[in-house]
């Protein structure tokens, strides 16, 4: 099948397809003469792999091991077992982070009278300088972004 084709059984886009294969974690596909792309149900079936994998949060890199586990019939089950537990863990500590996030965002629009006055906690607290340079949490996205005072967050960048 080409790689519409592919895409659609897998669940799969046509261009994660082609960035799947430009970073090594899905192997350049077989092409035709014409320069087509060329699937078997095989190929298929690992894009459906990485797909759900994808659904659960994993990273390319933690991907790129399952991968290598899955196809490994001799692997022990305790390192897909692990490998699943600190995703876990990181996902609990994104879980506590966004819980923080959402707790101040939610104690500034209480602060916030919403009306036609100016004045806004929201903006002022973005604006002002030091709350994201006054002690930042880290982020696992990386960037700074602003949070009640003596708060911040990073974002990756």
């Amino acid at each position: 099948m080409n790689i519409g084709e592919a895409a659609k059984a897998s669940g799969v886009s046509a261009k994660m397809i082609r960035h799947y294969e430009s970073v090594g974690l899905f192997p350049e596909a077989v092409r035709t003469e014409s320069g087509y792309r060329q699937y078997a149900d095989k190929e298929v079936s690992t894009l459906r792999f990485i797909r759900q994998s994808r659904d659960l949060g994993f990273s390319i890199e933690q991907i790129r091991e399952l991968l290598g586990l899955w196809q490994d019939r001799r692997r022990p089950s305790r390192q897909v077992r692990a490998l699943a537990q600190a995703h876990i863990e990181e996902l609990d500590e994104k879980l506590k982070e966004l819980q923080s996030m959402k707790a101040t965002l939610e104690h500034l629009v209480h602060g916030c009278h919403g009306d036609d006055r100016p004045d806004c906690p929201i903006i002022d607290t973005l604006a002002h300088e030091s709350v994201t340079k006054a002690a930042p949490a880290h982020h696992p996205l990386g960037r700074t972004v602003g949070l009640q005072p003596g708060r911040a967050r990073r974002r990756a960048t």
